[in-house]
């Protein structure tokens, strides 16, 4: 099962579910493309005035799925439209939605579930969570797009913790470090997600899409002469080494030539 995001609407609220089974709402391709239609519809809907993004049972987004890289990851060209084309197609269309977005963060929040998660405006996470994007394990460095995203969003020493280290940190830590507005036990994240974004959907919509054309207007753009070259990496022995290792369940060697 390729997993699905679900969109779901009632009255001026929307509400975006992550949902792999069995696989803490990894993202495949075909969620990524999902994502980017749903929020595409969002942004021209209606009526709606602001939108929940949640994942399925007690998990947020564990990251990619892994299980598909092998199929992709390992050409150059179809690395890119990968990155390029599914990844941020989903990632710049929750960007370019004028709608407020609200992340309800449980369980694992890793690699894309910190991409989706930076996307919103508002996060409020349950403290059992757990983030980073320990990707290093894996053999391959963060996209550009994805990276500057991630940095804007966590802060550029949480970012070099993330990608150089493979920290894995909780969520009071991320709430100390400006990524959090709140932390809540468990039994209470849901109804503290429900009560903000009915309390957004009461407020004046026209002030809301202006307010996020302002503050998306202050995000950077990455460099063009950044994204030259950036999936080159993707023939290496180093790569294929970081994802196989992972796919069989062993320690990766990356001492091999």
């Amino acid at each position: 099962m390729a997993g699905t995001v679900r969109l779901s609407i009632e009255g001026p609220l929307a509400r975006v579910t992550l949902a792999h089974p069995g696989k803490l709402n990894a993202m495949s391709r075909s969620m990524w493309r999902e994502l980017r239609a749903h929020f595409q519809f969002l942004q021209t809907a209606p009526g709606l005035r602001c939108v929940l993004v949640a994942g399925e049972g007690a998990a947020f987004c564990a990251g990619g799925d892994i299980a598909e890289y092998p199929a992709f990851r390992f050409d150059e060209a179809s690395l890119a439209a990968f990155h390029e084309e599914d990844v941020w197609g989903g990632l710049s269309a929750m960007l370019a939605c004028e709608l407020p977005l609200v992340a309800c963060i449980e369980g694992a929040c890793m690699g894309a579930g910190v991409e989706i998660a930076s996307c919103c405006d508002l996060r409020y996470a349950e403290a059992g969570a757990r983030f980073g994007a320990p990707i290093a394990r894996l053999g391959f460095p963060m996209a550009p797009r994805e990276a500057a995203l991630v940095a804007q969003a966590v802060g550029a020493l949480t970012a070099r913790e993330f990608l150089l280290d493979a920290a894995v940190l909780d969520a009071q830590e991320m709430k100390s470090r400006g990524f959090l507005n709140r932390v809540l036990p468990a039994q209470e994240l849901h109804a503290a997600a429900e009560s903000t974004v009915r309390r957004i959907a009461s407020l004046a919509p026209q002030a809301a899409r202006l307010n996020k054309r302002t503050l998306g207007a202050l995000a950077r753009a990455v460099p063009a002469a950044i994204l030259e070259g950036a999936y080159s990496y993707a023939r290496t022995a180093e790569h294929r080494e970081g994802v196989m290792a992972f796919i069989e369940k062993r320690k990766p060697d990356f001492q091999q030539p």
